[in-house]
């Protein structure tokens, strides 16, 4: 899932402060699950605008809704008129709804509520862990389903590095060693042998510095 977190109110209400109707948006899908952009927390955001708005004497009209996931067309449909009708949208989705919505309405100003923070899982209730940097070259095969490239803070392919003690990483005691998990989980699966094939090195050409990168289903080309 996409994890975010909401920017600092004062940093939200500049971004809007001199639009007259205002459109807060949820997104009920991945942001929703940490509980930093859903429609509960569109609600609780327009409230507290609405409330800096007149301690500060603003003429705003604030309304606030939300959709399943604000990066596919389809979920619009009942939302289309709400959306039209507003001067500017505060988006609580992640850096690409933002920008999905920013292209489907090109004349209507999107700012973000959000910073999106990375892509996670959910350890435990109200913990949320960095588990993938999406870098377009999965190496999850051979490491026994543990990465490397977002769990070592060295993103070392061929690890250990040496830093650890105790499983932990000597760049924080809170940090698990990766390639500590690495091992221990070959070893579980009785694939110990592939901890000795040496990774190439990375092809970061397909991460970020080719440009944004696409996926396009042959059946619908």
């Amino acid at each position: 899932m996409i994890v975010g977190e909401q920017k600092p109110f004062e940093e939200v209400w500049n971004q809007v402060k001199h639009h007259k109707r205002l459109l807060v948006f949820g997104c009920n899908t991945c942001v929703a699950v940490c509980h930093q952009g859903g429609n509960k927390e569109a609600g609780v955001l327009a409230s507290l605008l609405r409330m800096r708005a007149t301690q500060d004497e603003v003429d705003i009209e604030i309304i606030d809704s939300g959709i399943e996931r604000q990066c596919e067309h389809e979920f619009f449909e009942r939302t289309e008129e709400l959306v039209a009708g507003a001067e500017a949208v505060l988006s609580l989705a992640c850096g690409i709804g933002v920008q999905f919505m920013a292209g489907k309405y090109p004349d209507t100003p999107i700012y973000p509520a959000l910073n999106t923070t990375f892509l996670g899982d959910v350890p435990e209730t109200g913990v949320f862990t960095e588990k993938c940097q999406a870098c377009g070259d999965c190496v999850l095969g051979a490491t026994g389903g543990v990465c490397p490239v977002s769990r070592c803070a060295k993103r070392v392919l061929n690890g250990p590095c040496g830093g650890s003690n105790k499983g932990m990483c000597e760049i924080s005691k809170d940090t698990e060693c990766a390639w500590q998990l690495v091992v221990e989980r070959l070893e579980r699966l009785g694939k110990l042998d592939d901890y000795e094939k040496v990774q190439p090195i990375k092809d970061w050409s397909k991460d970020r510095s080719g440009g944004p990168r696409s996926f396009r289903l042959e059946d619908f080309s």
